[in-house]
């Protein structure tokens, strides 16, 4: 299984979006300082997770969450009113 999932700062007003297939592990990972993009900005919390069958699938809407397309998918996920 892989996950999608949005982590949300918060120290700051950020949010983040990634694959992964622990979802508990690789957000622990985040709160270490092992991601260089979210290393300055944590901690980090789960607000959103999506769950998928292969990684490509997830990968997809990955991409889509994090263009332009996805702009308004993402803005109700970020604001609690999941899409």
């Amino acid at each position: 299984m892989y996950f999608v999932y949005v982590i949300k700062s918060l120290s700051q007003k950020r949010f983040y979006i990634g694959i992964t297939t622990d979802v508990t592990r690789r957000v622990k990972e985040h709160n270490k300082g092992s991601a260089k993009s979210t290393k300055p900005f944590g901690p980090w919390r789960v607000v959103y997770k999506e769950e998928y069958n292969s990684r490509s699938e997830a990968l997809k809407r990955e991409y889509f969450l994090k263009h332009s397309k996805g702009r308004v998918e993402k803005q109700k996920i970020i604001s609690g009113g999941v899409a």
